[in-house]
This record gives C-alpha cells, sequence and structure tokens, in this order.
C-alpha cells in the first residue's frame, strides 16, 4: 500500500505509531513533525534523568528513521509554521500525537500564588527543555500535591544526593540548583487512600535504595486486596532511616486552599476528621497535564471514537486519552490505531505530502544526529550526556552539513 501519513508530534506515542504502520505496510510515507528541533518528546524532557533504562527506548526508535524510512521534520510548529488544514490537504491521514505538555491548574483558593510551582514546569527545567523557565527557590520544606508517578519521580530527584545522580543525563545547572537547594523535609500528599494511590509499586521501591533520607508514612492502612496490599507493604517498607532530608508522606489529603500573604506558606486540607493546615514553603502539583493551547484539543476531541477525530483526521497517546498509562502502554494503542489507519486509508498520489514542508526552517533526522553526537561525545564525569539547551544551539549544530 502507498500512501501519505503525516504524525504531529515524535515523542513515544508518535513513534511507536509509526513503526506500527510501516511494519505493516513499509510503501508508506510516514513523516513526524514536531515543534522541537529534537524528536523523543516525553523521553527526552519528561522521563526522569536518572532513569536511563527507560530512556533507552530511543535505540529502537532510531531505527524507524534509519531502517524503516519514516521522515523527521522539527522545529516546526503547527499553527506558526504550518496549519493543521494545510497538513490535512497534503496528506491522506493526519494523526496528533503531541502529547500533554502543561501543568493541570490546582483550582482552589491561593492556587495560582507565587510560590506554586506545576510539575512539569519543574522538570521541564531540570531537564533542560529549551523553553523551561528557571528553576525556582523551593525553601526548605517544598509540600507535594499528587502521589502519582510524576509526582514521585520529582520526590525522588529532589531527595538524591549528589552521588546518587551518577550515570544520569542531568545537567550542570540543575546538578548545582539541586546540591544548593537547602531542602530539609519534603511532605508528599494524595487525596485517596494509600491503597488508591496512582504510583506504580515499582517507582515506591526504588525510593528505598536513597542514603541520606529518613522517611516517615503516616496514615497507609491495611487492604483486602492483594495487590493493593503489595503497595502498602512497599510503603510500609520504606519507614526509618537517619539521614538529614526527611520525607513524610500522608493520605486522604483532599486541597482545599493554599494560605499566604503574598507567596504559598501553608495548604488547607480537607480530612476525613475536618481540616488539616500543613506549612511549606512552596507547592509543587502533580494532578496531570493539559494542553498548551498551540492545537485545540477539546474542540478536536469532541467527535473522537477509537482514536478517528474525523475522515482523515485521527489522534492517539495523551493527546487522545489524557494524562494516563506509560510509555508500553502507547505502544497498544499505537498498534490498534495503526490498524484503523490502514483500513481507512484512501491514497490520493494528487497529495504533496513533505513537499508542503520543504523550504521552511526544519530540522530532519541527520540533523539530529548532529546534535546527538555533540551532546554525548564528551559528557562530563558521571554523566552519560551534555544536552544542549538552547533552540538557537541545537540549530546550528543541526545545520552544519548544510554550511560545508
Amino acid at each position: 500500500m502507498t500512501g501519505k501519513i503525516a504524525i504531529i508530534g515524535a515523542g513515544p506515542s508518535g513513534c511507536f505509531l509509526a513503526q506500527a504502520l510501516l511494519k505493516a505496510e513499509p510503501g508508506l510515507q510516514v513523516d513526524l513533525i514536531d515543534r522541537l528541533p529534537v524528536p523523543y518528546g516525553l523521553v527526552r524532557y519528561g522521563v526522569a534523568a536518572d532513569h536511563q533504562g527507560t530512556k533507552a527506548v530511543t535505540r529502537q526508535f532510531a531505527r524507524l528513521f534509519e531502517r524503516q524510512g519514516a521522515g523527521y521534520y522539527g522545529n516546526v510548529g503547527i499553527g506558526s509554521d504550518v496549519t493543521l488544514d494545510a497538513l490535512r490537504s497534503a496528506y491522506d491521514a493526519v494523526v496528533l500525537a503531541a502529547g500533554l505538555s502543561a501543568d493541570r491548574a490546582l483550582a482552589v483558593p491561593g492556587g495560582d500564588l507565587p510560590g506554586v510551582f506545576g510539575a512539569g514546569r519543574l522538570t521541564r527545567a531540570l531537564y533542560e527543555h529549551p523553553e523551561a523557565e528557571a528553576l525556582p527557590d523551593l525553601g526548605p520544606h517544598p509540600l507535594i500535591v499528587g502521589n502519582g508517578n510524576v509526582a514521585i519521580d520529582l520526590l525522588r530527584l529532589l531527595a538524591k544526593s549528589p552521588d546518587e545522580l551518577e550515570g544520569s543525563d542531568l545537567g550542570q545547572g540543575p546538578t548545582d540548583w539541586l546540591a544548593g537547594s537547602g531542602i530539609e523535609e519534603i511532605t508528599i500528599t494524595g487525596r485517596s487512600p494509600a491503597a488508591a494511590a496512582k504510583f506504580d509499586t515499582v517507582m515506591i521501591k526504588e525510593l528505598g535504595k536513597l542514603s541520606g533520607v529518613a522517611i516517615r508514612v503516616i496514615g497507609a492502612g491495611e487492604s483486602d486486596d492483594p495487590e493493593a496490599q503489595k503497595k502498602l507493604d512497599a510503603l510500609k517498607a520504606l519507614e526509618g532511616g537517619a539521614g538529614p532530608r526527611r520525607i513524610t508522606f500522608r493520605f486522604g489529603l483532599t486541597p482545599l486552599a493554599v494560605d499566604g500573604p503574598g507567596r504559598a506558606e501553608a495548604v488547607r486540607f480537607a480530612t476525613t476528621d475536618g481540616e488539616e493546615r500543613l506549612p511549606c514553603t512552596s507547592v509543587l502539583t502533580a494532578i496531570g497535564f493539559d494542553t498548551p493551547g498551540d492545537l485545540p484539543r477539546d474542540a478536536l476531541l469532541t467527535e473522537e471514537s477509537g482514536g478517528r477525530l474525523a475522515e482523515g483526521l485521527y489522534a492517539t497517546g495523551w493527546f487522545r486519552r489524557g494524562p494516563r498509562g506509560t510509555i508500553p502502554d502507547n505502544r497498544a494503542d499505537a498498534k490498534a490505531l495503526a490498524e484503523r489507519i490502514l483500513a481507512e486509508l484512501r491514497p490520493d498520489p494528487s497529495r504533496p505530502g513533505a513537499d508542503i514542508l520543504q523550504g521552511r526552517d526544519h530540522t530532519d533526522y541527520d540533523g539530529w544526529c548532529r546534535i546527538d553526537s555533540a551532546e554525548t561525545a564528551n559528557p562530563p564525569p558521571g554523566r552519560c550526556r551534555a544536552k544542549i539547551t538552547t533552540r538557537e544551539e541545537m540549530l546550528s549544530l543541526a545545520r552544519q552539513e548544510d554550511m560545508q
């Protein structure tokens, strides 16, 4: 089968979909389009810097471009450089795999006070996203609202000693920020009982390897469900330690308000017994993600059915499902969507496909390889790469072949 398919977003959901499409039909033209100069999205800028095993999926994605013939068009913004309507006219099918990168707001009084920071904002800065804001001062007692895997990732990084970041790709700036943060105690809270918390047990067990912490777990309780009890047992196994940095887990706390005359100083929670106020020096929210606004997600998903939004238009990954599921979950989602796209595809040879992107200031896969080589050629001691942190430097490296 021939046909031209554009995938907007070169993160894991987009790459898994391209793999599935080209495995089933090698004759397709499949192009991945991303607003950043570099591919891999969530894997590069969302997966924790100390989870290099998870990041290794990019070696599999490299084969997508090197062996399966997918095209890569980076530094292309939808709306600013090319419109969605133009892409739909140029390709037989267009798939939205742009993910969700904006932090969901803490919708309580005071939720927008200075000192309230979304987990996405912090992790983008920690992982040196080119559009990240500066790393903020969290003070000695940050409080995390949320206890899913993103919250646990953030907690673990904030609690690690410099030596425990060996082998990661955390940059020098974030490393210095963590070392000088002055954090003494981190409180992590969740609405649900511990047995229903959203984190994976393996993430909790990883916290047990931290050397410089003392951990308390308050109100974990018991469960009749064997799987839930495994989660509770993992939590209880964390308790103890004599490190200088304290971690406290709390459950069954629903945020009511963030207090402070000019900056977050405490969070008030509803509990089963009434209300409780927990003082803090900053509030870190890890309560989900939303679209940043460059694609009107809500309007596009109005008629969504099994990944299909309209004729020739589809969605996959977090953009379709919301911020649920892990990277492997995206593989299954992509396989099912690939089958549907291929069943409905009606190739039109007159469509220009990638020709519509030519002449724009985009990066290609070879350009990404030059960036990747520069980052991994001579990393600092204890690190596996030194990320290029600005769009300008990425583009300069990507274009070097063109200037020779």
